[in-house]
């Protein structure tokens, strides 16, 4: 594959052939695409947690675009969100790791610590004016305002 220079957004597009491109050689190496001891879909459920991000849910309902995100192990405090424009929400946070005066005795140790962050994408534009977020039991629920769609200028023909 080669680099090329591209504004910003093909920039994802050239994330997207490549990790296809590593998703075909993975896939020609191991016939069983590498899945062989995680059964079930278990492994693409497990990459988000991987990559260090997080899963969410993204519904429009009413007037309001509702995100629901799963933050496991992170405290209210620990939880920042930011609206980067009408149609990204970046939720932030960071996971502290337990103190353990030292890492004997682990046999695994998967468990996810350090930053996590994660820029949503809206379908519609939404403000935070008027907007609300809860978080109870390690599940943030952001509820942000859709952005009403001014009247577009009619030019009257005489």
């Amino acid at each position: 594959m080669a680099w090329r220079r591209y504004p910003f957004e093909s920039m994802w597009r050239d994330m997207e052939e490549m990790r296809s491109e590593l998703e075909n050689i993975v896939s020609q190496t191991y016939p069983t695409g590498g899945k062989l001891l995680l059964p079930g879909g278990v492994a693409d459920r497990m990459l988000p947690a991987i990559r260090g991000v997080f899963r969410v849910d993204v519904r429009e309902q009413g007037d309001e675009v509702i995100i629901v995100a799963d933050l496991p192990g992170v405290g209210k405090e620990q939880v920042s969100l930011d609206l980067l424009n009408p149609r990204a929400l970046e939720i932030a946070c960071e996971r502290k790791e337990e103190t353990a005066e030292s890492s004997e005795g682990y046999f695994l140790r998967e468990r996810i610590s350090g930053s996590l962050r994660r820029v949503v994408a809206m379908p519609t534009d939404v403000t935070d004016e008027g907007s609300t977020a809860t978080f109870k039991n390690g599940v943030l629920e952001v509820h942000l305002k859709k952005v009403r769609a001014a009247a577009k200028p009619r030019i009257l023909i005489e």
